[in-house]
């Protein structure tokens, strides 16, 4: 045990590949990049909808799997990994959760995002409450998370050079992903003596090599519960619901990422479906990651549970620990040759595949809520090339960022992320959460509660970079409050203060007019009688003039926005085909079919929770 859990041996393994691993990822590579070429082919990218939505024509198990690879890039699954190593089973409720949240995407907030043809949040925002401040704010601070929260944690898995050479397809990458994690999940249970046996070995997984007087070493007792108590644990069982939730809101109901995906569905049904069947997806990570996680350490407790900062630095280059390294030390040790191979090359696509769609939505925000402003008379050519070099530029600034990410605490990437998360994400949900639902809330009372959010939020931040948790062993100076706050509980503190102060002064300044908030909430979607279903341009932007708000002819029935006829008359003289907008009309059969599966899957979710509970 010793010998294979030894430094040298594991650098060794990590870079030694025989004839078969080299032949399957090349294969992998070419298979790759047809399946890349034929689905680039399919839809039109030289057009604003087929570049940003995918044609507005996308089918839901696609979206669904664009769902769920999109959270689960490569970094996650060493984060997963590495966090099931250090404390257990807790972290799979970040998973579980999703799916309540992935159903208030589909049920509540798509219709409203597709009643009005907006393309971004922000430009959602613009819409709902007029202006440009909040918008700009919203698209930069988009941006900023992008850029150093998700891009960062895809950068951990050290992949970012190859992938961004190669740009493999994404849905032949998540089914050979599940599939090869299936093989090497069933291997690491065999070798553990299955899943009745692993409680037992993963808590007398201790390394050889301990500091005295410390508890470090030890495994969590309620490694195997998803509920732990309320003011000590790692994941308390609030933080880990109500808190949890907030942020999950603000990733899969305004995060420009993920809400991109179901926009770009046919109709509102494969909206549904899709988030229905990246529910059922967000389970497997338990089995296939958390899990064989958990596996690791107990199979290789002196690297991936070592405490003792020198042999820390000598396994994985990081004294705060190495968990990080379950992941990708079970895949090095237990998978046979050319299938090592095969899961290194998915592993490389998963990264692109969470890459790109944070490449794409971020140039996306960016080309129409900034550049936009500035050049509001920009053809759709310009446009599109501003797009492409956003992208590029994104690229470059990750690829500068990785010297950084080596430097950084590796050992707590994945607590890091989650809890830059809670401090900037719970103002944006409480926002687009009032936005949606009440229809009183105003300019001023979202944004000044947005600012006070944003205030409470970075100092809380800045305490925390200034009081790192300290390593083992060592006294902890931090200041009171920053330790008995968790992060996830501090997420509920902050989105209450910011719905609060959004509340207080939209009531104490003047209502929004009525066609701010026509078709915009989730009250207003119904109004009207008009049976036709028009067309819209996909990049409308709506802004205020001095007298008057210029904006779409919204046709309340069938849930869409027209544009003024004299426009469409233009576009029509032009020979401009406009790209048809999803109508939340739907077939009532396959309404009730979602609705009974949506019900299926939370049950499935409930059980589930209740089990591990």
């Amino acid at each position: 045990m010793a010998d294979s859990n030894s430094s040298s041996q594991f650098y060794a393994h990590s870079q030694y590949f025989s004839v078969s691993d080299i032949i399957v990822i090349g294969a992998y590579f070419l298979l790759n990049v047809a399946v890349g070429i034929w689905s680039s082919c399919r839809v039109s990218r030289n057009t604003l909808s087929g570049y940003f939505l995918a044609g507005r024509d996308m089918a839901w198990w696609p979206i669904g799997a664009s769902l769920f690879a999109s959270s689960e890039g490569s970094g996650l699954f060493i984060g997963l990994a590495g966090t099931g190593a250090a404390g257990g089973i807790a972290v799979a409720g970040f998973e579980w959760n999703a799916t309540y949240v992935l159903l208030a995407l589909a049920w509540i907030f798509v219709p409203v995002y597709v009643s009005c043809g907006i393309v971004t949040m922000p430009e959602y925002v613009g819409r709902r409450f007029g202006g440009e401040r909040i918008r700009m704010y919203l698209s930069a601070l988009s941006l900023l998370l992008s850029v150093f929260t998700k891009i960062s944690t895809d950068l951990y898995s050290g992949a970012l050079f190859i992938q961004v050479c190669l740009g493999w397809n994404l849905y032949l990458s998540t089914v050979l992903m599940l599939v090869v994690t299936a093989l090497y999940t069933i291997a690491a249970f065999n070798k553990i003596g299955g899943y009745t046996n692993l409680e037992r070995v993963y808590l007398q997984a201790v390394p050889s090599k301990i500091i005295p007087n410390t508890s470090c070493h030890l495994p969590r007792p309620d490694a195997m519960h998803l509920f732990r108590d309320a003011s000590d644990a790692d994941l308390p069982w609030p933080g880990m619901t109500v808190g949890l939730t907030i942020l999950a809101t603000w990733y899969w109901c305004t995060d420009q990422v993920i809400v991109q995906r179901s926009l770009s569905a046919k109709s509102l049904t494969h909206a549904k479906g899709a988030s229905i069947f990246a529910g059922y997806l967000k389970i497997l990570p338990f089995i296939f990651i958390i899990l064989p996680g958990m596996i690791s350490r107990a199979l290789y407790p002196d690297s991936v549970g070592c405490v003792d900062p020198e042999e820390c630095v000598k396994v994985c280059g990081a004294e705060v620990g190495c968990s990080n390294i379950a992941f990708p030390k079970l895949v090095i040790e237990l998978m046979p040759s050319g299938l090592r191979g095969l899961m290194i090359a998915v592993m490389m696509a998963a990264l692109m595949s969470s890459l790109t769609s944070i490449f794409n939505s971020s140039s996306t925000l960016f080309t129409m809520d900034i550049w936009k402003k500035f050049r509001r008379h920009a053809d759709e050519k310009e446009l599109l090339l501003v797009g492409r070099l956003v992208t590029v530029f994104l690229v470059v600034i990750s690829v500068v960022w990785i010297p950084i990410l080596q430097s950084a605490n590796s050992g707590q990437l994945y607590v890091y992320i989650q809890s830059v998360t809670s401090y900037l994400a719970p103002p944006i949900t409480a926002t687009f959460v009032l936005a949606v639902f009440w229809t009183r809330t105003n300019e001023p009372g979202a944004f000044w509660g947005l600012m006070v959010g944003l205030a409470v939020g970075v100092s809380r931040m800045l305490l925390e970079f200034a009081f790192p948790p300290p390593r083992c062993g060592l006294p902890d100076g931090a200041p009171w409050v920053l330790r008995s706050v968790h992060y996830l509980h501090f997420a509920i503190i902050l989105w209450a203060i910011t719905t609060a102060v959004v509340m207080a002064i939209s009531l104490l300044t003047p209502p929004p007019p009525p066609e701010q908030i026509r078709n915009l909430t989730w009250w207003t979607l119904s109004d009207g009688s008009s049976p036709d279903i028009p067309m819209q341009k996909v990049s409308t932007i709506s802004r205020r003039t001095e007298g008057s708000l210029r904006r779409s002819r919204c046709v309340r029935a069938s849930g869409f926005c027209s544009p003024h006829p004299s426009r469409a008359a233009a576009a029509a003289a032009a020979g401009t085909t406009l790209p048809t907008i999803p109508s939340t009309r739907e077939e009532p059969f396959w309404k009730h079919f979602c609705c009974a599966n949506a019900i299926i899957l939370m049950c499935v979710n409930i059980f589930l929770y209740a089990y591990y509970a």
